[in-house]
């Protein structure tokens, strides 16, 4: 007997979901650091380049596949297919992965939760100290923390499509926005807030190289929720009577839209405080920005405003990246979900029951990375490195796996479902798009330059992060 699935109340409910899966800590963190080391606005120019000619055709592709089978990845690419087995394995990967990547964010979004509570407490001071990230995640007391972001998480989950995920995005998806407006707002009141954004917009090309190309659309990929079965998903929730093709673009440009507001908030804010700060002396990573670097940045706030004032705008910023993080926990973990429900005709109870202790035991396995279980802190050595589980977890499903998933969607719809497919899925209820210009496009270039450029960046990061070899090396 088939499980009943659930469906979007309407197109703003999907927007908003999709969007909320979208925007995530790399819009709020890892974007504003990658254009402020890279380039400033040259770096935005190749994202938006990207977005816009790259993945948007992949994010109909995804889309698209979903609402047609009305199937999570593994429905989808075996109806799509007649049942082929070799692409049902596909789909099965596309099951696999978001799982995987739930469990890294997991361990993330925890971090986030101790930060933006122990703000609310007004340990500011505490969290601006360079050694207490290091002991906060080697720490047992995230397992505490821990237990409330699952129960929060499986709770949301629990209340289905309408009840739970769509009503969760309603909340924190305009609240985002909002806090976000705000905090840029008040930021830009600062002395020196304005070097902050001629660094962050005066374009400079000279720091181009394949490096931050490539990072550029791996960025873009994962931001937009590529390659990881979620479009798919919540493309099979979407009404058949809805406009795929503005709700997409909408989530695109909302996505990318957030992506550079967090640019205005972050470097203004930086150079407030640093005004000889240069892009090179920003971390290179979001994990340390986020939970090192900026506390210290607030900190210093307080001769602007305060402590209770910097105290204050530490808390709203880690709330702010918590609902981002949460929004996107949701949809990662929806897909497994649904895969259960759909193909095992589980009930929405039993599957949520199954996911969550598979989570929570590769939940615990990846926390204890950080200093932990000495097993877990050294699980591996590749690329000249060692590494830990929750790196491995990392580097084999975000960098290598999310790219090549994108490579088989565009051969999927082109050769095996057929594109003129597609494009009918697509068309529904949307005028003007059989015999676009957009059409056209969108059918060539999903077969021919963009599995291309997906098969050249999973070739390359596969070199890069297992051989520590670039491919392309200019």
């Amino acid at each position: 007997m088939s499980v009943l699935r659930g469906q979007f109340s309407s197109r703003l409910g999907f927007i908003l979901a999709s969007a909320g899966s979208a925007v995530g800590i790399g819009n709020l963190v890892g974007f504003p650091v990658m254009a402020s080391k890279n380039g400033g606005a040259a770096f935005l120019l190749i994202y938006i380049f990207f977005i816009a000619f790259v993945c948007f055709p992949v994010m109909l592709a995804e889309i698209s596949m979903g609402r047609a089978s009305q199937k999570s990845p593994v429905g989808a690419f075996s109806n799509l297919s007649d049942g082929d087995k070799a692409w049902r394995m596909v789909g099965g990967l596309a099951i696999l992965t978001p799982f995987m990547i739930a469990v890294f964010y997991t361990v993330i979004t925890v971090w986030i939760l101790i930060y933006m509570l122990q703000s609310a407490m007004g340990n500011l001071e505490t969290l601006a100290d360079p050694a207490t990230f290091g002991a906060t995640v080697g720490s047992p007391v995230v397992f505490a923390y821990l237990v409330g972001l699952l129960a929060l998480l499986f709770f949301i989950l629990a209340h289905g499509v309408q009840g739970g995920i769509e009503r969760a995005a309603r909340v924190m998806m305009p609240t985002l926005i909002v806090m976000l407006l705000a905090m840029i707002a008040f930021v830009l009141t600062f002395d020196n807030a304005s070097a902050g954004l001629s660094f962050y917009l005066v374009p400079d090309f000279s720091k181009i190289d394949s490096g931050v190309i490539n990072s550029a659309l791996n960025h873009g990929f994962f931001s937009l929720s590529l390659g990881m079965g979620i479009l798919i998903t919540y493309g099979s929730y979407l009404n058949k009577k809805e406009n795929m093709v503005s709700a997409t673009r909408f989530v695109a440009v909302a996505d990318t839209g957030v992506a550079l507001l967090a640019g205005l908030l972050v470097i203004p804010a930086v150079f407030a405080v640093d005004p000889a700060v240069q892009g090179d002396d920003l971390s290179d990573s979001s994990i340390s920005l986020m939970f090192s670097y900026l506390p210290h940045v607030f900190l210093e706030l307080q001769n602007i405003i305060g402590y209770f004032g910097a105290s204050l705008v530490a808390t709203v910023f880690f709330t702010l990246v918590f609902f981002a993080a949460l929004t996107s926990l949701v949809s990662i973990t929806e897909i497994p979900i649904a895969y259960l429900m759909d193909d095992k005709d589980k009930s929405r109870r039993d599957s949520i029951t199954w996911i969550a202790g598979l989570m929570v035991i590769f939940v615990i396995m990846a926390t204890l990375s950080f200093g932990m279980s000495d097993f877990f802190t050294g699980f591996m050595h590749y690329g000249g490195l060692d590494k830990s589980f929750f790196d491995l977890i990392y580097d084999v499903f975000y960098e290598t796996i999310l790219p090549l998933i994108g490579f088989t969607v565009c051969l999927f719809v082109c050769y095996r479902w057929k594109k003129h497919r597609m494009h009918e899925e697509v068309s529904l209820h949307v005028d003007g798009y059989s015999g676009s210009l957009l059409e056209n496009y969108v059918s060539i270039s999903l077969g021919t330059f963009i599995p291309v450029i997906l098969l050249a960046v999973f070739l390359n990061n596969v070199s890069r992060i297992y051989f520590a070899h670039n491919l392309f090396g200019f």
